[in-house]
């Protein structure tokens, strides 16, 4: 067994990483013993990394696909020098190119009310409403939202409990229009024969499955063009409305930091740039003094 499959496996069973952070290692790591060809990785030194560092800038990877890399390399370094007498890190000390901020992209408070709205009283139509109107209404991640159990949602309160990132679990408001939309969804899905894991499930497919991420997007992308909307419609992108708009109605940064499960502040407050350029496209428009000659 070779000494990456090694690491794998003790990703794998003595840290408990998922399959898909394995697989993502074991990409990376590939791709250092790509980028070392013929030099065995005892032999890199620091210099080499940086090299490696300049190639895959030059190739168009972004900062923050070279920053994984560079985890990956690092961790996998401190293994080999743990379990295979390996005498030092080359990766140490070592930073990715930063990538220029881009800001996340927000849709109109009109254009996204026109999507969330959809039309008809089919049992796909309905869940799909209920989907994007709560994606809409609490700005859930799309893993939380998969994930979601009926007895997550207390329509009584008019709050849903979801874990997120680093199992931190969060309260968050579910506005009327959301939870009217998931009560004609959960009328329907009782005429629906479950499987065994989608028994508690609060979305599933016609099939009685627990919806999966692939479908939810897929079935985005084929409303815009329904409702035509042409823009990439994605989840994520009802994630950034949500934060957007609240931001601009409330100014409350931290409310919308809580909601969103954040763990730093920093991370949210690239909603206030999004407000801001809001707040400078009014004023160009209405400012007599702020026209442009």
């Amino acid at each position: 067994m070779s000494a990456l499959d090694d690491y794998l496996q003790h990703l794998t069973y003595e840290r408990g990483l998922s399959a898909l952070t394995c697989k993502n290692y074991k990409r990376d790591i590939q791709l250092l013993e790509s980028l070392a060809a013929d030099i065995s990785l005892d032999a890199l030194q620091n210099v080499q990394i940086r090299r490696f560092i300049a190639t895959l800038n030059s190739r168009g990877l972004s900062g923050k696909s070279i920053a994984r890399a560079l985890s990956a390399w690092r961790g996998y370094y401190d293994y080999l020098i743990h379990h295979k007498g390996y005498q030092s890190n080359p990766v140490t000390g070592l930073r990715a190119p930063k990538s220029p901020k881009t800001l996340p992209q927000a849709l109109s408070t009109d254009l996204a009310v026109k999507f969330v709205d959809i039309p008809g009283e089919g049992l796909l139509e309905c869940r799909d409403h209920a989907i994007f109107e709560l994606f809409y209404s609490s700005g859930l991640r799309l893993s939380e939202l998969v994930n979601l159990d009926i007895d997550m949602l207390d329509a009584s309160e008019g709050t849903v409990t979801v874990t997120g990132k680093g199992n931190k679990t969060r309260i968050i408001p579910v506005g009327s229009h959301a939870l009217q939309a998931i009560h004609v969804w959960l009328g329907l899905r009782a005429t629906l024969k479950l499987s065994d894991n989608a028994l508690k499930a609060m979305f599933v497919t016609q099939q009685g499955r627990r919806i999966t991420p692939r479908a939810i997007q897929y079935r985005m992308k084929e409303w815009a063009i329904k409702q035509g909307i042409n823009i990439n419609m994605h989840p994520h992108l009802l994630r950034h409305s949500f934060a957007t708009h609240v931001l601009q109605s409330s100014q409350d940064l931290r409310a919308v930091q809580e909601m969103l499960g954040h763990a730093n502040i920093s991370t949210t407050q690239v909603y206030t740039h999004l407000d801001f350029q809001h707040l400078a496209t009014i004023y160009d428009k209405a400012h007599p003094r702020a026209k442009k000659k």
